[in-house]
């Protein structure tokens, strides 16, 4: 596919060619992303000012923005330099003056002469009982009416750049919007009652009132349909590459799994059982699986993950399953050991710390296919480790792996199938934005046995309570995770801040019953800690949000979290899913530092209520925006100039069932809608869709 499409040339200018835009104003343009005519057209206007024409100020609430034909009488000019100008005028039914500072008397003479009628709008406002239009946004004469707008759109600014500017060069950019043949489903047009694109761009940027800025009025919605749909294309286009590359099948009898499944002390949910079909199917196909397993804090992922490394092993091949750190490798290890041992497969872990002839020994029971299942850290992308066999790769906690490692794992066998979990309750907007090029089996459901865990929210000024009710609870042979708050400008402070935490509950709980872990810590030096409390000899663990992911003490079932109000609300949900997973009743203290804001009051008010992971997920997307919730650098969303994701979900939907089915019917966009889906993709700037199309 050639480069982009003669037809879009003027569109792709850059913005000092539009009219009114001069070098610096299209410099200053920049710090607000517009570049080019496009930029400037999918930059729409976000309020607007009604200017229709009324008869009189009389009986206005003031301050308000009027339109009004006046006629003009005399002028006071200023008493001193930069002074207030005054001009009198009067409408159909009252006066009131009409203000200028810093201005020439000879221009304002000329612009508004004494004895004319003319048409003023702007902001008035009363001083001194007198109303005054301070400085007008327009003057024309009142036959020339259709000069002022009569709703006028509002753009975003940056120092050096005015409305009227904005609201010019937007006209400019208009006149070049060409005819373009329809990239929608004809079916969904007529569905959704939307206008054709370049009558959706002129409708958008002349709204008539305040509904047509409205997220769901029909131009706006178009555009922002557009913006998802070229998206969508894109990663349909990843996924339909990733599944032309020839996979694997691999199919077992079942054996293992089921053998697992009768150990199990409860029936697996619904949900666990769907997944592990999805799973099976894919593994089975010849195409290669690339699967995300969301679920819960709890809803049971790793044994569904266990199972697919299972299926592995029965068809004569090898598993692995990597974790971001080595608490967790080691953990899994833990919890896996039983349900291998009943399997009859072995399991082995590589970490980092495997040195000499013990890693030696790991390594050739790996290449010469005695191992079955290897748990492991980065540390398995290591050049000299080499698998006899490998079929599934199970990656823990995606937002620690970059792409470009799960391709060295695929790497590490012929058509490597994956299969990526996370315990981040996603909103499907976010999830179909983000891994649209995925696969999703979402595990919706607890198994049972989990007990709710009581939440309550406590002001710090009462430290001395919880200290004395962890003391009660010591006693009762409890355990607890006392969390410090991680302030990201500065280590050392939030180090100062656990250390001090740790010195104080120490002092009084007792020196043995308190253990403490940090992100600053050598690794061995935290595993350590971590044992202490695993095996109960530490009663109390203080730690930043290193213990956030996946640790597993079934005794611990007293969580603290210090300065709770400064946390993520996921953040806050992860934690709270360490405590709860074990016969004893347990509680999640909210400790915040009083007084609270409004907006801090309703997260934390959010956690006391639910422990659903997307209801939480949903309120933390709707109070932050998608970046916060996911961390922004690491959060793969595009960057969307119209659409909006997290309130347009089912448009996103709609678009992603819309983009496989266009690429089903014709995977090299050469139909005529598959043109014009192509002339899109130029559009939005999807150059990385355009790739695929030209190596697929």
């Amino acid at each position: 596919m050639s480069g982009r499409p003669e037809i879009l040339f003027p569109l792709f200018a850059g913005t000092e060619t539009l009219a009114g835009i001069g070098p610096r104003t299209a410099q200053n343009l920049q710090s607000l992303g517009i570049a080019t005519a496009r930029d400037l057209l999918l930059t729409l206007p976000y309020s607007g000012i009604d200017r229709r024409p009324r008869g009189t100020l009389l009986g206005c609430d003031f301050p308000c923005v009027a339109t009004v034909e006046v006629r003009v009488g005399g002028h006071q000019p200023a008493r001193s330099r930069g002074g207030a100008y005054r001009i009198r005028v009067s409408d159909a039914e009252t006066d009131f003056q009409i203000v200028f500072f810093h201005s020439r008397a000879d221009y304002l003479q000329k612009v508004l002469p004494e004895g004319s009628q003319k048409l003023v709008s702007g902001k008035v406002e009363v001083f001194d009982g007198v109303p005054q239009m301070v400085h007008p946004d327009h003057i024309a004469d009142p036959g020339v009416a259709g000069d002022i707008p009569v709703y006028e759109p509002v753009y975003p600014l940056t120092s050096g750049v005015t409305q009227k500017q904005m609201y010019r060069a937007t006209r400019a950019a208009l006149e070049r919007v060409p005819t373009v043949a329809e990239w929608i489903d004809p079916s969904q047009m007529a569905t959704s009652g939307w206008p054709a694109f370049a009558a959706a761009l002129s409708q958008a940027h002349a709204p008539l009132s305040d509904d047509a800025l409205q997220i769901s009025a029909p131009a706006r919605e178009r555009l922002a349909y557009d913006e998802l749909f070229a998206h969508q294309i894109t990663l349909a286009l990843a996924r339909a590459r990733d599944r032309q590359r020839r996979g694997r099948r691999t199919k077992g009898d079942g054996q293992l799994q089921q053998r697992v499944l009768s150990s199990l002390p409860y029936e697996p949910t619904s949900a666990q059982s769907r997944a592990v079909r999805e799973i099976n199917t894919d593994l089975a196909a010849p195409t290669r699986m690339n699967r995300l397993l969301q679920g819960d804090v709890g809803a049971g992922k790793t044994i569904v993950a266990f199972l697919a490394l299972l299926r592995a092993v029965e068809a004569g091949g090898q598993g692995v399953l990597m974790a971001p750190t080595e608490i967790l490798a080691r953990q899994h290890l833990e919890s896996l050991a039983d349900m291998a041992a009943t399997a009859g497969v072995s399991v082995e872990i590589l970490t980092g710390r495997d040195k000499g002839a013990e890693r030696k020994r790991k390594l050739s029971a790996l290449a010469g296919g005695h191992t079955d299942i290897l748990l492991g850290t980065h540390a398995v992308f290591q050049s000299d480790v080499v698998f006899a066999d490998l079929r599934v790769a199970v990656i823990d906690e995606q937002h620690r792996f970059g792409v470009r490692q799960r391709l060295e794992l695929g790497r590490k066998g012929e058509a490597v199938d994956v299969l990526v979990m996370t315990a981040t309750p996603i909103p499907r907007s976010l999830a179909l934005a983000r891994y649209g090029d995925m696969d999703v089996s979402v595990l919706d459901e607890k198994p049972p046995g989990r007990k709710p865990v009581k939440t309550a929210l406590i002001s710090d000024t009462r430290l001395d309570e919880v200290t004395e009710r962890l003391r009660n609870a010591i006693a009762e042979g409890r355990q607890c995770y006392w969390v410090c708050p991680l302030v990201e400008e500065s280590e050392a402070v939030d180090l100062t801040a656990a250390e001090a935490r740790f010195r104080m509950l120490r002092a009084a709980l007792g020196e043995d019953n308190v253990g403490l872990v940090h992100g600053q810590m050598p690794a061995q030096e935290k595993d350590a800690a971590m044992a202490r409390f695993q095996s109960g000899q530490t009663r109390v663990l203080v730690a930043t949000t290193v213990i956030e992911v996946g640790v597993n003490v079934p005794s611990a079932s007293i969580m603290v979290i210090e300065r709770a109000e400064i946390f993520g609300l996921a953040q806050l949900h992860q934690l709270r899913g360490r405590v709860g997973r074990g016969a004893a009743e347990s509680t999640c203290l909210l400790m915040y530092h009083p007084p609270l804001s409004d907006s801090g009051q309703r997260r934390l008010e959010v956690l006391r209520e639910t422990e659903d992971g997307f209801v939480i997920a949903d309120t933390d997307l709707k109070m932050r925006g998608a970046g916060d919730v996911i961390g922004t650098a690491q959060s793969g969303m595009p960057r969307f100039r119209i659409a909006d994701p997290e309130r347009q979900a089912g448009l996103m939907a709609i678009a992603q069932s819309d983009a496989r089915r266009l690429l089903h019917d014709d995977p090299g966009l050469e139909t005529g809608r598959g043109a014009a889906a192509r002339v899109l993709l130029w559009l939005m700037s999807q150059e990385e869709a355009i790739r695929l199309i030209s190596v697929g």
